[in-house]
């Protein structure tokens, strides 16, 4: 019921969108004389904004066209070199660029598409021949694909660097294979794919593993997101945010978690800043700042665009990660097998933290450097962004100018 109530309402919603833009376009066009009315622009602008708040979004696009490598522009074309039922290895190649590092970027499966870490790809686009995991919307796999869960998502993440490290005869090229950054959730099945390739010497283990305001002990400075996976216990979710996808989409019958529900929760968490954000755009479209109206579109059209997660994976996630705290333990399993941090002894790990992110608190991701026990400390790093929330990790001016340089240079340093 809860699934089939918000296919009601986004229904609903997408066809007072339209109306509202109708009426945005026709107070805005230059033929009408009830646009140059007092009201007329402020009307426009009214319905402007709540025509973009209330409109359907599906899967967005990377969109890279072109990138600068060594001071010269090289055209960029997406390739997907593997893929499976719950997602791809889409990889970003650049068009007469030969050698380099080569970066598996691991995007978070939270509800959002992999296109959230746009800024992140286009930022190493210039200095390393990136790869992404491109999730899939689990609404859209049938229930013939069968399950996904972390232990699944640990064998994707497993296959992606085999399928990076390995060259046409399907021989790995050299010890190790591709550099690997998680971007917040990932960084704990990341750091479980790293130590349980570590342990059978497979000779495409990644070279560097960059965590970047990943939950590893959540046990560390918990914040909001953490108390809520550990105030209830496992039934309620099993029991309140588990729906079944409707009828008319290609996943019909498989539960999930849905994208509209973790949108909710981090919309509501920072409310008011969002409220704010929405004035702001109503003002930038009133005053004729289509500039800034458009960059707040943007940010939303991104933020806004979600997608299901399979029940098993979710539920696991939360077990593992949120409640038993299995991996900092050393007590996670998968498929049977415990994953040992201990066998990881030659990967350079390097944990990035946000001085005021709100999701992963300070401590939470500079854990795994604590339970690689057999690790030399030269290949263990840490760096502390001052004044950087949880987006800005990963995203925006802080990203590319303060932390993306420390990436590079630990990447070169394990190179």
């Amino acid at each position: 019921m809860l699934y089939d109530a918000y296919e009601l309402q986004r229904s609903w919603l997408a066809s007072a969108s339209a109306m509202a833009t109708v009426g945005a376009n026709w107070l805005n066009n230059p033929s009408n004389p009830f646009a140059y009315l007092g009201g007329g622009p402020v009307m426009a602008s009214a319905l402007e904004v709540f025509a973009h708040a209330s409109a359907s979004r599906g899967k967005p696009a990377f969109g890279f066209e072109s990138t600068t490598v060594d001071g010269r522009e090289v055209a960029v074309v997406e390739e997907i070199v593997l893929q499976r039922p719950f997602g791809q290895l889409k990889r970003f190649r650049r068009e007469g660029v030969e050698g380099g590092p080569r970066l598996l970027i691991a995007a978070p499966m939270s509800g959002h598409f992999a296109t959230l870490l746009r800024g992140t790809v286009e930022r190493m686009l210039p200095v390393a021949d990136v790869y992404v995991t491109d999730w899939r919307d689990a609404k859209l796999v049938s229930t013939r694909e069968g399950r996904f869960d972390l232990d699944d998502y640990i064998d994707y993440l497993i296959a992606f660097l085999e399928a990076i490290g390995a060259d046409q005869d399907g021989v790995a090229d050299g010890a190790h294979g591709a550099h690997m950054l998680a971007v917040c959730q990932p960084s704990v099945p990341c750091l479980a794919a790293t130590a349980l390739m570590s342990a059978d010497r497979n000779p495409c283990r990644p070279r560097t593993l960059t965590m970047m305001g990943g939950p590893i002990d959540t046990r560390e400075a918990p914040t909001a997101v953490n108390t809520l996976a550990t105030e209830r216990p496992f039934a309620w979710f099993e029991q309140n945010v588990i729906a079944t996808v409707p009828m008319l989409y290609p996943g019909a019958g498989r539960k999930v978690y849905p994208g509209f529900l973790q949108l909710s929760g981090f919309m509501t968490m920072n409310l008011g800043n969002h409220m704010m954000s929405h004035y702001e755009l109503f003002k930038h479209l009133v005053t004729g700042d289509d500039d800034s109206a458009e960059a707040t579109k943007r940010f939303y059209d991104e933020y806004r665009s979600v997608c299901d997660m399979t029940a098993e994976f979710y539920l696991q996630t939360i077990d593992t990660v949120f409640q038993s705290h299995s991996l900092p333990k050393g007590e996670m399993l998968h498929r049977g097998r415990r994953v040992d941090t201990g066998a990881i002894t030659d990967v350079g790990l390097l944990a990035i933290e946000g001085e005021r992110d709100d999701i992963s608190g300070l401590g939470q991701t500079k854990a795994a450097l604590t339970i690689a026990t057999a690790l030399p400390e030269e290949k263990k790093r840490y760096y502390m962004a001052e004044g950087v929330g949880h987006y800005g990790i990963f995203n925006g001016s802080k990203w590319r100018n303060r932390i993306a340089p420390v990436v590079e240079e630990w990447m070169a340093a394990n190179g």
